[in-house]
């Protein structure tokens, strides 16, 4: 049978979340004397397995093997505020989709920077649709399936026309704005606007096709 003492070691290191002094452990168990011969012997056995324990100082602590470090690489999501120029930039893609970048600012009544269309092609709520027949031919866009599904929509044409926004009471300086921040109350990627935006909304009133 494996030594009461073994398991009582082993069971105050996995239970810890920092390393433990090898004084404290051998306060823990009946032979103090040998808790060195004990940990040693914890060590060996775990030296070819996923995680070990390892001796750093007069520390003990259980560790991930290094071996692993690759393959236990963990990828988090971040959540990012979607700035009130890429909600705006969202709000008149939706509505007036195919569009140029030198519409959008046409509508905003500001130059804009690849920052909200870099995060808005990011989240993918928003995709390249073939290039306008212009000189230059720049770069329609439109929104995805994504952002159809995200804001709980069947199809674009499902988003509030002039008179329903009227009628809610959107129809203001932001009124897309407003639109699509009430579709989206519960999304984690619109937690707030960016208030360092300060460009003036009173052409965004006018975007907004009537069907």
């Amino acid at each position: 049978m494996i030594d009461k003492n073994l398991k009582i070691l082993e069971a105050i290191l996995f239970a810890s979340g920092e390393p433990i002094e090898e004084k404290y452990l051998g306060e823990k168990i009946d032979d103090s004397v040998n808790v060195k011969k004990y940990l040693n012997e914890l060590k060996k056995f775990y030296e070819q397995r996923g995680v070990n324990l390892i001796n750093t100082g007069n520390k003990w602590s259980f560790r991930t093997s290094t071996e692993l470090s690759a393959d236990l690489t963990i990828f988090k999501s971040q959540k990012r505020k979607l700035s009130r120029a890429a909600l705006e930039t969202l709000s008149i893609i939706a509505y007036q989709q195919p569009i140029t970048r030198s519409e959008i600012e046409n509508i905003r009544g500001v130059q804009m920077g690849r920052g909200s269309i870099d995060h808005l092609i990011e989240i993918g709520w928003i995709k390249p649709s073939g290039r306008k027949n212009i000189p230059g031919k720049p770069t329609l866009w439109a929104t995805t399936e994504l952002f159809i599904e995200h804001f709980g929509l069947k199809n674009i044409s499902d988003l509030p026309n002039k008179d329903e926004l009227k009628a809610s009471g959107f129809l203001d300086k932001r009124s897309a704005i407003a639109t699509i921040s009430d579709l989206a109350k519960n999304n984690d990627n619109i937690d707030q606007f960016d208030n360092s935006d300060t460009e003036d909304d009173t052409n965004m009133d006018d975007f907004i096709q009537s069907n």
